[in-house]
């Protein structure tokens, strides 16, 4: 099911398809992407292991009936998924409760990087959730990933430090996007 689309891209759930299991625990095997999530915790070890995170997904985020959720990043066209993009509440300082802080990320193979992807999906998340009247959103990254830190520029977010508010008080890098104003009613002649 497509949840978003861009200029490039196709958002859509991920499924139990072989391809889709095959390309999760690509990505989700890899130490160069999963040194940035949680320090490795939850590293794929083996392929089998990939159809239970698409079950746990669908666990976690069925509930918020299609708002929420960690999502496939499909290259339109191509049938190529570069790799997931996340909308969520931020887990508080036990590190499970969902808070009120609303979550964007990413989480891109290789293959995928520097194609602007990220930035492209996450902007159309970021859209699709400011339209609910959400009035931020942020994004937490590792400290030292450079590579996300610089999305979050590109999608104009404000560094706003390290902080230990979530994820069991896990230091993270910080940063925050404002809902885009309203622009102002045009003056009548």
């Amino acid at each position: 099911m497509s949840v978003e689309t861009t200029e490039r891209l196709v958002l859509r759930e991920w499924t139990d398809a072989p391809g889709d299991l095959a390309r999760i625990y690509d990505i989700y095997s890899r130490d160069e992407v999963m040194r940035w999530l949680g320090g490795g915790a939850g590293r794929l070890t083996e392929p089998g292991q990939a159809a239970e995170r698409v079950a746990a997904w669908r666990e976690r985020y069925d509930p918020y009936a299609g708002r929420y959720g960690l999502w496939a990043i499909e290259v339109a066209g191509s049938g190529v998924v570069a790799g997931s993009v996340l909308l969520k509440p931020l887990p508080g300082a036990d590190g499970s409760t969902p808070t009120e802080d609303i979550e964007v990320g990413w989480h891109l193979h290789p293959d995928s990087w520097g194609h602007g992807y990220a930035t492209e999906a996450a902007r159309a998340v970021l859209a699709r959730e400011f339209a609910t009247g959400t009035r931020q959103v942020y994004a937490v990254v590792t400290p030292g990933n450079d590579r996300s830190m610089a999305v979050c520029g590109r999608l104009g977010m404000t560094h706003i430090g390290r902080r230990t508010d979530w994820y069991g008080g896990t230091e993270v890098e910080t940063f925050v996007l404002p809902a885009p104003t309203e622009p102002a009613p045009a003056a009548r002649p």
